[in-house]
């Protein structure tokens, strides 16, 4: 406390407010290949229309990943997706030969210098779409009815107000960038994608406001689909704006960019995506989404991530081949993928794929059902809780599901259930739905259910973040009552919309003994007991004779 040096009086605040904070248990976490959009950086997607404008529509090479991700969005609006490419993977070029620039860091550190081979610009993203682009410029020395995009502008591109104030001249131009094949716009080739008038040559030029208006930054900031990279040969486009005349074109500037190519994604590099999500203090999830993984990538996730973070599942399918291709030999297929899967809590499998229709192309789809079945997982979130199970007729019924590739019957059912791999059915009248809740634990234990699992994440998750107030206080009575008193409300309200049914927290001089004290270290100790969600129904019909009275039966039968 502070020391007085004369008479007075010192206020000071202390705050004991700290209370269990809500922590989020929706998001779900994807990596796979897509045919637009940046690689092998995480962006939020919060709806499948905005999946399409990052990530491009759904192709006949990428539609198992592609509708991975838009069936999880079906339930929730919380994913987290990476795009995966390799070292084949291209972004079209105005040279003619493609390179591949991952994304916004990747062009910055490398591609904004400006000296380069591959022209003036580049397609924004990797992929074969840039190939559908077009960049045309004119300046006041162009412009005129032989420029094919002539009265797309209110007037002519001439000299701005911050190069005239500069003593420069002739630094104004228009940009637009043109869809050629129609790939971005539903069809329609030569579409107009953007338009950038009056922006400058001069590398220092502002607009009124202050932004930016040289024209590299505002296409660098502004455009969907292009970097720029060099400046047009023999001029001196990129000055700054002093006393600078800028080079007049003599005749359009029109790039066709070429050479965008996809790539083929191999298991290595969705790994190396998904690698991206390791770390708990870096990115929040909850639900990784596996999609079409085989069981190199699906043990990767399991064992590299989830078991390391401990603070989200993964959820999983059986391979195509075991559901769709092998007819007859389903239950075999499915639980030998599973035999070939380490034992973990963190890990729930699912039974097959769904038929589906894809809407941009007017096809039908075979496609894993773990983004479902993580989307159920977000919808219990919302809906109830997550210690609640996400199966059954309440809360486990399947969107956009036109069938199941494999419907087991009881008996496939009792196998699967034996080895952890949760059925999804679909019974006559009521819909396709999870019908099981176990997780990839093999010993016996509260943690096989998804509803006790996903319980300690949240419990771990939300208390774990509160105690680190305690860190660097003095480990004495005051502070474990504290700590009692933080978390005991939050295990009552928890206890109060049924996740558990019983608690006790213990953190007092039997578990901090001054051993623990001189380690510098704090134990707190809650005991939980989790409510079990049923697994069987016994419904017991007794026939009785007439003059018997019920009381004399009532649990003797």
């Amino acid at each position: 406390m502070a020391n007085l040096l004369s008479p007075g009086i010192l206020v000071q605040e202390i705050d004991l407010t700290t209370i269990v904070p809500s922590v989020a248990t929706s998001i779900g976490a994807f990596a796979g290949k897509f045919s637009w959009g940046p690689i092998n950086e995480v962006r939020t997607i919060t709806n499948e229309v905005e999946l399409v404008s990052t990530f491009g529509k759904p192709s006949s090479t990428n539609y198992e990943y592609w509708f991975s991700a838009a069936n999880f969005l079906a339930y929730s609006n919380n994913l987290k997706t990476i795009r995966t490419a390799n070292t084949d993977s291209k972004n079209a070029t105005s040279s003619g030969g493609g390179v591949l620039i991952e994304n916004s860091f990747v062009y910055e550190t490398q591609y904004n210098a400006g000296a380069n081979t591959y022209g003036m610009f580049a397609a924004k993203y990797a992929g074969d779409l840039g190939n559908t682009l077009k960049v045309s410029i004119a300046d006041a020395n162009t412009y005129n009815n032989t420029w094919t995009y002539f009265g797309q502008f209110t007037d002519a591109p001439s000299t701005s107000e911050y190069v005239t104030g500069q003593g420069g001249a002739n630094d104004e131009i228009h940009i637009v960038v043109v869809d050629t094949l129609g790939k971005f716009s539903n069809g329609t080739a030569n579409t107009i994608l953007e338009k950038f008038a009056f922006v400058s040559k001069a590398s220092d030029a502002t607009t009124v406001g202050g932004a930016t208006n040289y024209y590299k930054n505002v296409l660098n900031q502004r455009s969907q689909y292009i970097w720029s990279l060099a400046q047009p040969n023999s001029t001196n486009w990129g000055s700054v704006a002093a006393n600078t005349s800028f080079t007049r074109l003599a005749s359009t500037i029109t790039n066709r960019l070429t050479s965008g190519a996809d790539g083929s994604p191999t298991n290595s590099d969705i790994v190396q995506s998904y690698d991206l999500l390791v770390n708990p203090d870096t990115i929040d999830i909850s639900l990784i989404i596996s999609g079409p993984a085989d069981t190199t990538v699906a043990g990767h996730l399991i064992g590299n991530i989830a078991e390391i973070r401990k603070d989200c599942i993964v959820l999983l399918s059986p391979e195509k081949t075991d559901v769709v291709d092998n007819v007859g030999s389903e239950e075999a297929d499915v639980i030998a993928y599973r035999n070939s899967l380490t034992s973990s809590s963190y890990a729930i499998l699912d039974s097959g794929w769904k038929y589906q229709y894809d809407k941009y192309n007017d096809v039908y789809r075979w496609l894993p059902l773990n983004a479902d079945i993580a989307g159920l997982c977000a919808r219990t979130d919302n809906e109830r809780d997550p210690w609640f199970s996400p199966a059954g007729l309440n809360r486990g019924i399947i969107k956009n599901c036109v069938k199941l590739a494999w419907n087991p019957s009881k008996a496939n059912r009792d196998s699967l259930y034996m080895k952890g791999i949760n059925p999804v059915v679909t019974f006559q009248g009521e819909g396709t739905l999870l019908y099981g809740d176990k997780t990839l634990l093999t010993r016996p234990s509260a943690f096989d259910r998804i509803n006790v699992r996903r319980l300690f994440i949240v419990l771990e998750k939300a208390i774990s973040k509160a105690s680190r107030y305690s860190l660097f206080e003095f480990n004495d009575q005051f502070t474990r009552a504290q700590f009692v008193n933080l978390v005991e409300p939050y295990l009552r309200d928890v206890q109060g919309r049924r996740g558990i049914t019983d608690f006790r927290v213990v953190c007092d001089e039997t578990n901090n003994t001054p051993e623990v004290i001189d380690r510098n270290e704090f134990v707190g100790s809650i005991y939980l007991k989790p409510s079990r969600v049923i697994n069987g129904i016994i419904l017991q019909f007794v026939a009785t004779r007439t003059g018997v009275e019920f009381s004399e039966i009532v649990g003797k039968a």
